[in-house]
C-alpha cells in the first residue's frame, strides 16, 4: 500500500518510518527548504536526529504530487492547521481515508479533531483518530509501542490498523473516535499541571494525586461529549496521560517545568523548538467545559497561570483549599 503522511514534525517523521517498514510511504511538508534538507540527507535532523529513512520513504514539498495513489492519509500536522489541510486536500479533488494523530481542540471553536472531520469530510467518509502513550524518540529508535486507531468504520479501522501494526508497534482499534480524542486534548493539559508540581518539589504524592484527578476530569469531560468510560481506562486515557505526565520527552511537562521556575511563558516557548499542544488546549477546554458545565478545577488552574498571570504557587494553593468532595467521576 502507499500511505501519505502528513507533517513532518517528530511524531509524523516517526510514524511515516515506522510504516514505510513494509509499505511505501510520502512524507509531505509545506516547508521546501526542510525538505530539500531531508531529501539531501535522507533523515529529519531538525526534528528528530540523525535516524535514517530506508528507501521505501520518500519527502515531498507539493501536496498534489504526495497524495498521487495514496490508500490513505495520515495527518500529523497541528491541530490549528488540521481544517486547513482537510480543506486542501479537498480542493485537490482527493477523497480518501484520513487518519490524524494531532491532538487538542481547534483553537477559536474549541472543537475536537473528529468534529472538524465531520464539519469538512462528512460522515460517510471514513476516518479515524491515532492516539497513546508513544514519543517520537522511543519509537523511532525500534523500542515497544502501543497506541490505539478509533474509527468512524470499524472495517477501515482494522484494516488502517493492520497497516501500520507489526514488529515494535501495536495498534489496537475502537470505535470511541469521541473518547479517544479527549484523551489525546486533556492529557497535555495535565502534563502542564505534573510539570509545575514536580518542578515547585511537591514530590511523588502530589504527582499521583493529580494524575489521578487529572484522569477524572478527562473522564467526565469525555463522558460529557459523548465518550465511552472504558476508554479512559485505556492506551488513550491513563496510559497517554501517565505517560505525559512523567515522562522525560515530554513538552508539555518541560512547560510546567519551566514554569515553576519562574520564567515566562513566551521565552519557553521560544526556547522549545516543538509544539506544546495544550498550552493552547487548556483555554478552548475551558470554553468548552463551561458550555457542558463541566467542573475541571485542574484545567482551570493551569489556564490562569498559562493566559491569566496567575503564579504556579497560587493555582497549587487554590486546588489545595478547594471544598471537600466525593471522589465519584
Amino acid at each position: 500500500m502507499k500511505i501519505t503522511v502528513l507533517g513532518a514534525g517528530a511524531w509524523g517523521t516517526a510514524l511515516a518510518m515506522q510504516i514505510s517498514q513494509q509499505h511505501q510511504v510520502t512524507l509531505w511538508a509545506r516547508n521546501t527548504a526542510h525538505v530539500s534538507g531531508m531529501r539531501n540527507v535522507r533523515a529529519n535532523p531538525l526534528y528528530l536526529g540523525d535516524f535514517k529513512f530506508n528507501d521505501n520513504l520518500q519527502v515531498e514539498s507539493d501536496l498534489a504530487i504526495a497524495l498521487k495513489g495514496a490508500d490513505f492519509i495520515l495527518s500529523v500536522v497541528p491541530t490549528s492547521g488540521f481544517r486547513a489541510i482537510l480543506r486542501d486536500i479537498k480542493a485537490l479533488g482527493y477523497k480518501l481515508p484520513v487518519i490524524w494523530a494531532n491532538k487538542g481542540l481547534e483553537p477559536a471553536t474549541a472543537k475536537l479533531p473528529h468534529e472538524v472531520a465531520l464539519e469538512e469530510l462528512g460522515a460517510e467518509q471514513a476516518w479515524g483518530a491515532l492516539s497513546g502513550p508513544s514519543f517520537a524518540a522511543e519509537l523511532v529508535r525500534g523500542l515497544p509501542t502501543a497506541v490505539t486507531l478509533a474509527a468512524n468504520d470499524e472495517a477501515f479501522a482494522i484494516e488502517a490498523g493492520a497497516v501500520m501494526h507489526g514488529g515494535n508497534f501495536r495498534v489496537y482499534t475502537s470505535a470511541d473516535v469521541a473518547g479517544v480524542a479527549v484523551g489525546g486534548a486533556l492529557k497535555n493539559v495535565m502534563a502542564i499541571a505534573a510539570g509545575i508540581s514536580d518542578g515547585m518539589q511537591f514530590g511523588n504524592n502530589a504527582r499521583a494525586a493529580l494524575i489521578t484527578r487529572g484522569l477524572a476530569e478527562m473522564t467526565r469531560f469525555g463522558l460529557a461529549l459523548g465518550g465511552q468510560k472504558e476508554t479512559f481506562m485505556g492506551l488513550t486515557g491513563a496510559g497517554d496521560l501517565i505517560l505525559t505526565c512523567t515522562g522525560q520527552y515530554s513538552r508539555n511537562r518541560e512547560v510546567g517545568l519551566q514554569l515553576a521556575s519562574g520564567k515566562s511563558l513566551e521565552e519557553i516557548l521560544q526556547n522549545l523548538g516543538h509544539v506544546a499542544e495544550g498550552v493552547h488546549t487548556a483555554r478552548e477546554v475551558v470554553k468548552r467545559a463551561k458550555e457542558l458545565g463541566v467542573d475541571m478545577p485542574i484545567t482551570y488552574e493551569v489556564d490562569k497561570v498559562l493566559a491569566h498571570g496567575q503564579s504556579p504557587r497560587e493555582a497549587v494553593e487554590n486546588l489545595l483549599n478547594r471544598e471537600q468532595k466525593s471522589e465519584a467521576v
